[in-house]
């Protein structure tokens, strides 16, 4: 069964937040990490590659994605669920 996502506008444009049907995050702790970053989490590098974001923040069963604000969402949103297709296979 494929996991499901909700994706929610944020008072920042640049800036959504997705929910998930699943745990994206192990741990109490949060993820936080900026464009280049290294990871070994699958899901956190997966959308850190995607040209025009610039930071993700996630825990539990939520990321919260900020792209650049010179990228349209358009732009990045097949590539955001592209990832998580790919990594929640």
């Amino acid at each position: 069964m494929a996991i499901k996502i909700n994706v929610q506008e944020t008072p920042n444009p640049n800036a959504i937040k997705i929910n998930a049907s699943e745990r994206l995050f192990e741990g109490p702790a949060s993820t936080s990490l900026k464009s280049g970053a290294e990871t070994d989490h699958p899901l956190a590098k997966a959308l850190l590659a995607i040209e025009g974001i610039d930071n993700i923040f996630g825990i539990n069963d939520f990321v919260t994605i900020s792209k650049k604000s010179d990228v349209q969402w358009d732009t990045i949103m097949p590539s955001v669920q592209e990832a998580f297709n790919t990594v929640f296979v």
